[in-house]
């Protein structure tokens, strides 16, 4: 029987879970599937509460690619408003990264070489960059 894509993300979820504690980070899930971020992680012992958002992919393109959606259900990239980092998670070689919002803003998606030494993605350097979420968040002040 295979599994559906919801079930494959609420894996992958768990998986975040699962990494995130085992990284010293707090890792809570708001109530219900309403906001646009899937967790809320905070470094222990600071007051800094990032909101993240996580993405996964399962299988490999035919050129070694992970690709990753940058977008919400109905089509807009995450902003700020919406997010503070995206973590995408290329599960079958256990790559994650860690992107602050910045760098993914207006983004519809992403493509991630993790397992290829040819092709480099410039998006490498977020590769396990998990101090990322023990660093202030940055968020703009609304006017």
């Amino acid at each position: 029987m295979r599994l559906t894509p919801k079930q494959l993300g609420e894996i992958a979820e768990a998986e975040f879970i699962a990494k995130g504690v085992g990284l010293r980070f707090v890792v809570a899930k708001p109530w219900g599937d309403s906001e646009s971020y899937d967790y809320i992680v905070n470094a222990r012992r600071s007051f800094n509460f990032w909101r993240v958002q996580v993405k996964s992919a399962h299988v490999a393109g035919e050129d070694g690619t992970f690709s990753f959606r940058a977008h919400d259900h109905a089509q807009r990239s995450y902003s700020a408003k919406d997010i503070d980092a995206l973590v995408a998670y290329a599960r079958p070689i256990g790559a994650w990264y860690v992107f602050p919002v910045r760098v993914v803003e207006r983004l519809k998606g992403l493509k991630l070489y993790p397992a290829s030494r040819k092709k480099r993605s410039k998006y490498e350097k977020y590769r396990e960059a998990w101090e990322v979420l023990r660093k202030p968040v940055r968020r703009r002040r609304k006017k």
